[in-house]
């Protein structure tokens, strides 16, 4: 009997055809897939279209803040350009001015010179007559004395000089 029993066990466990075991494990699959597609998937889902936003939002914030700093930078230059510009400008019209100065300070130096010059020349001219008034009559005393002397007798001399 025991054979018998076999045959018709193996008949019945026929691994083509389905028996119930499949269908509640198939059912229960479809339970277990039904509930992940309905409250698992649809968070992640979300938290991936969450993560994907995000992502876009920085970087569109990065490319605004790329031609933000772009236009900064070609700012900055301009600026930097024109602030070169405005020195040598500057720096032109100071050295105009330092030389009008100069020029200015030169002339005055050069007037100063020929006012003092001519108060020296003057003030010599001057002293010169002075002194030629004083020695004059000193040469002529000197020179009567010698001629006194060379010739042997007592001279007298005229004055030569008309004042």
């Amino acid at each position: 009997m025991s054979t018998i029993h076999l045959a018709q066990a193996q008949e019945k466990n026929n691994f083509l055809l389905p028996n119930a075991t499949f269908f509640v494990e198939a059912i229960i699959f479809l339970v277990v897939m039904f509930i992940f597609f309905r409250f698992i998937v649809p968070p992640i889902r979300q938290a991936m279209r969450e993560r994907n936003e995000m992502v876009q939002r920085q970087a569109d914030e990065n490319r605004k803040a790329s031609e933000k700093f772009t236009a900064a930078e070609e700012r900055h230059r301009e600026a930097l350009s024109e602030a070169r510009n405005e020195a040598a400008k500057i720096r032109d019209t100071a050295r105009t001015e330092g030389q009008k100065v100069l020029d200015d300070l030169r002339g005055r130096a050069s007037a100063e010179v020929a006012q003092l010059r001519r108060a020296g020349d003057e003030q010599l001219a001057a002293q010169r007559d002075q002194v030629l008034g004083d020695l004059e009559p000193q040469v002529a005393e000197l020179s009567r004395v010698l001629a006194s002397r060379i010739v042997g007798e007592n001279v007298t001399v005229a004055s030569g000089r008309k004042r």
